[in-house]
């Protein structure tokens, strides 16, 4: 061999060489393993069923069944006459409740946050309350106030001014956009307070410096600060109204005002036969859909970074004094509160009490009776969705906050390569429409090894895939406050990766672990969307309960029930509360 030949031949090898010797170096650290299992993991729940869902619809045959490639399923779907009044409806929809909601949402940060109205501090209660009833019952509750024959306030007002008939509709396009907003106001509360809370006063404080008004410091230096969050905030909500089925389940299948949900529905289950296809077709339209807007909210929650005006100086938030109108203002918010929560727990009390739905009179209230409440009490059914409720929350909210506290600690506190993939397909499943999850796992669970179709599993996996990023979420935060002197303290102390992360990191991420637990839990304790379409008679949740019964008439049962879970949920957000305090502290 020559020399130039030789030189070659090194020059090859060394690339070569130190390749193997990274490879080596990363298989040989404990956390690179940790990195392929929970990535593994991660990647199987968020992209088996999203495959799926695109599988599904590109074949001929119904579920369970070998079939053919076709485009048939996207032709018959999007061709259709009927498909531009849905996609019309979807985005009026979508538009209305997140608009909505985003006014709803600013009007009540700016007077709880920027003005001296009394009883603020009270207000701000609506970012937290609306969460301990489920939105089926909200939209359930509105239903029996606004329904046009025998809703509550239509009955009250048509005997009390002799109207023909009530006033309000709330089986139309308006009212369902008013109860999805009503919904959505306390996601949008809580991005923009938050915004608002960290904005530096010294430029409002210099533009009255110099003569401006508070209307005009408000309308050209708060708002326009402000734009990213609202942005954020509405696009956020755009994408939970089109992909809501709560809502529409209970308004918009009675008036047959058809959107993107309520047509999976009508094809996956309300029809006979069914075609699991032709909704799978429709289920990857809508996570189309969401996904854009997703992108764009992550676009927009990236630009209020650039918009920031926190420093590291402490400063309260600019404070206007309205003088006599802060007692309107406050008028205004105990109308969003009245709402966002009164109105609806009032309702569900009434309607429990009453031994059947009407209008009460004055004789009603000597024939008041606790009646649903035994019912609860002495019912299997009702027993065994409770018990199929809890179950799936204790369980799901474990496994979503294990595998939210490993992956939060590699894509934060590791340098892995590949550490930025796992943030990318927990990403997926936040955007993913429950829906549209639901048939991708239909499709994807029929025929799996292990028997988890029909069963009470497939929904357990249904929750962690869908509910993941917000357990992420709560844990990032944590561990962002720790400081990493602990565990380098750890490691110069002889411990590896698993004993500093079990006898280090996990107690001092406790709080936030368990406050992101508990929240998860009152979420699984509410879920309706995918677990309609992925329940079986022996694993009836809550939620599917709910609707049936409701579909059935028997709404004082639905109301107590709901009473029950509310008063679940406000025990495990109290508790929720209580860690995060000790969090803070």
């Amino acid at each position: 061999m020559s020399a130039n030949e030789r030189i070659l031949a090194v020059e090859h090898h060394v690339p070569a060489a130190e390749s193997r010797t990274r490879i080596g170096a990363f298989f040989s650290q404990p956390i690179s393993w940790v990195f392929l299992v929970v990535g593994g993991i991660i990647g199987f729940l968020s992209l088996y069923p999203t495959f799926f869902l695109f599988y599904g619809s590109l074949m001929d045959a119904p579920l369970g069944v070998p079939g053919h490639f076709t485009l048939q399923n996207y032709v018959r779907a999007y061709t259709d006459p009927e498909a531009y009044p849905l996609l019309l409806n979807s985005f009026i929809f979508g538009l209305g409740a997140s608009g909505l909601s985003v006014v709803f949402a600013l009007t009540l940060a700016w007077i709880t946050i920027r003005t001296n109205a009394p009883f603020r501090r009270l207000f701000e209660l609506t970012a937290i309350i609306p969460n301990i009833l489920p939105p089926i019952l909200v939209s359930i509750s509105w239903v029996m106030l606004l329904n046009p024959s025998n809703g509550l306030i239509n009955g009250g007002l048509v005997k009390l001014f002799g109207l023909a008939k009530g006033p309000f509709n709330i089986y139309s396009i308006p009212g369902l956009i008013f109860v999805e907003a009503l919904i959505l106001t306390p996601l949008a509360f809580l991005i923009i307070a938050a915004a608002m809370k960290s904005m530096d006063p010294s430029l409002e404080e210099s533009a009255k410096t110099l003569g401006s008004s508070e209307f005009s410091v408000m309308t050209r230096i708060t708002f326009p600060l402000m734009r990213p969050a609202i942005l954020a905030a509405a696009t956020l909500n755009f994408v939970r109204a089109v992909e809501s089925f709560d809502t529409p389940a209970i308004i918009a299948l009675p008036a047959r005002i058809e959107v993107f949900t309520t047509k999976i529905w009508r094809e996956a289950l309300g029809s006979f036969p069914t075609n699991h296809n032709l909704a799978a077709a429709y289920g990857v339209g809508i996570l189309t859909i969401a996904l854009l807007f997703v992108y764009l909210y992550r676009r927009f929650t990236s630009q209020v970074e650039s918009f920031s005006t926190v420093t590291g100086k402490g400063f309260r938030p600019h404070q206007i004094d309205l003088g006599a109108g802060r007692y309107l203002a406050s008028a205004v918010a105990f109308l969003l509160l009245l709402l966002l929560v009164m109105l609806p727990i009032l309702v569900l009390l009434l309607v429990a009490i009453l031994p059947y739905y009407h209008v009460p009179t004055w004789q009603t209230w000597s024939h008041l009776t606790l009646d649903h409440f035994r019912y609860i009490w002495a019912t299997p059914r009702v027993h065994k969705a409770f018990a199929n409720s809890l179950l799936l929350a204790l369980l799901g909210a474990t496994i979503c906050m294990l595998l939210a506290s490993v992956a939060s600690y590699i894509t934060v506190r590791t340098k892995l390569a590949g550490r930025s993939i796992i943030e990318g397909l927990i990403f997926i499943p936040w955007a993913f429409p429950g829906t549209a999850l639901a048939l991708g796992l239909l499709w994807a669970y029929i025929d799996f090894p292990i028997p988890v179709y029909a069963t009470i599993w497939i929904i357990l996996i249904a929750y962690v895939t869908r509910f993941l990023p917000y357990g992420m979420r709560a844990v990032s935060s944590t561990i962002i406050q720790i400081h990493k002197e602990l565990e380098e303290a750890s490691v110069a102390c002889g411990a590896g990766f698993l004993a500093t992360f079990r006898r280090v990191l996990i107690p001092m991420m406790r709080p936030g672990v368990m406050a992101g637990w508990i929240i998860l839990m009152t979420i699984f304790m509410r879920e309706f969307s995918a677990t309609l379409f992925l329940y079986s008679p022996g694993s009836e949740p809550l939620g599917p309960l709910l609707y049936f019964l409701y579909l059935d008439g028997m709404r004082g049962r639905v109301a107590a029930i709901g009473l029950v879970i509310s008063v679940i949920s406000v025990i495990l957000i109290a508790i929720a509360q209580h860690y995060s305090r000790w969090e803070s502290e």
